[in-house]
């Protein structure tokens, strides 16, 4: 524990991370905690799995703590996250980081009752993390409190401007106090995130943690070529092989409850995860998966962001996304922590397009997975040079036949 003891934290944090087989910092929580640490207001972009929850939270467990405690607390801390998935999950490493230290968080989100998170505000809560949409209504019928903030987090700000909270952030940052610490975190830095930032944060410290839009490198990525039909056959064939968890991204909420029954039908432990389902229904699934009662989730993009499982051991894109992007945040899904992880996706006859436009994001091509009797050359364009170099000699001798 000598490299974390280096960073200035306290005792019973570095007994915590002790107990939890934290080695060594990883680079985002290296070149953040001491800023942090510091008060310095903080602007971190760096690829998914790569410890961020730590790199914000530590700092402010302990910074929490140095003021003086009062009955009830106001809240002093507050992390707004793009969706639920990913605040109850940052909630629980803020109660896993806190143990051994007198102080409380709370979880507020939509699509449950907002009773309980009520009595929970009016008891007093030192640190709150939140959806924006939840944060917002209930600042405004006046069960938080945000003057006495000193410490706000942003996480995912690039998925918080991409699920349109954009609004509900302006008034809850004209809520805060201005003497504030601020910090931001992001795994690109679009326009968008850039302008956030700037009304965010005063002379951040700026950290850089890898290249941006890229998945983590212990995620190794191939791609499958498949006839569009092939591909639920496929994708039931990919996972009933693999005896690890897996996470099976579409596009679609009706796809994902007709993959799902397919697999079930076929023998497979799954169950879907989509923004249909209920609080309760998402949060069980999540559950399962994690404990391995359940061994494949078949998700829309709700769950791209936020679903934190050590144990993932596949990702299929059974549905190429159309935005880069979100291909690099569902991959992030495996390969975390330095953990290996396979992501596989599959491309058919209408979306050789989409492929080339990730490997154009990413900067690398992916490899082509040659063992599985449902990759077809025929069928569906090549993504590499050579093949985008025959398919063009191919439309030149149809020009010139016409």
């Amino acid at each position: 524990m000598a490299r974390f003891a280096a960073l200035g934290l306290a005792d019973p944090l570095l007994r915590v991370l002790k107990n939890r087989g934290y080695k060594a910092p990883t680079p985002i929580q290296a070149k953040a905690i001491p800023s942090a640490l510091r008060g310095r207001d903080i602007v971190g972009i760096a690829q998914t799995g790569t410890g961020k929850t730590a790199a914000f939270a530590l700092p402010m467990l302990q910074n929490i703590g140095r003021t003086r405690p009062e009955t009830p607390p106001p809240t002093r801390g507050l992390v707004l996250c793009p969706t639920r998935e990913l605040a109850v999950q940052t909630g629980k490493r803020f109660a896993a980081y806190g143990r051994q230290l007198t102080i409380s968080s709370y979880v507020l989100y939509g699509g449950v009752p907002v009773e309980p998170q009520i009595a929970a505000l009016e008891r007093g809560v030192d640190i709150v993390v939140a959806t924006p949409g939840r944060l917002r209504d209930l600042h405004r019928r006046g069960h938080v409190s945000l003057d006495r903030v000193a410490h706000v987090v942003l996480d995912e700000a690039d998925r918080l401007l991409d699920q349109g909270f954009l609004d509900d952030i302006r008034r809850i940052v004209g809520a805060l106090p201005r003497e504030r610490q601020s910090m931001l975190f992001s795994a690109t830095f679009p326009a968008g995130v850039e302008r956030l930032a700037a009304r965010l944060v005063r002379d951040p410290v700026r950290i850089h943690v890898g290249p941006v839009a890229k998945p983590v490198a212990s995620a190794r990525q191939q791609v499958l070529y498949v006839k569009q039909l092939d591909k639920p056959a496929l994708t039931a064939h990919l996972v009933d092989r693999q005896p690890g968890r897996c996470l099976v991204f579409v596009r679609t909420k009706r796809g994902a409850d007709r993959l799902c029954t397919l697999l079930q039908r076929a023998g497979v432990a799954a169950d879907a995860l989509h923004g249909d389902r209920s609080q309760a229904a998402r949060s069980a699934v999540v559950q399962a998966l994690r404990e391995g009662a359940t061994r494949v989730v078949v998700a829309t993009d709700v769950a791209a962001r936020g679903l934190d499982i050590a144990e993932l051991d596949l990702v299929v894109n059974h549905d190429l996304p159309a935005d880069p992007d979100t291909y690099v945040h569902r991959v992030g899904r495996v390969g975390r922590a330095g953990r290996e992880g396979l992501a596989l996706s599959l491309c058919d006859e209408t979306t050789g397009g989409l492929l080339r436009d990730i490997e154009r994001h990413t900067g690398a091509a992916l490899t082509p997975n040659f063992a599985h009797p449902w990759h077809s050359h025929d069928a569906v364009p090549h993504a590499d040079a050579s093949g985008a170099a025959r398919s063009g000699r191919r439309r030149k001798r149809s020009r010139r036949r016409r």
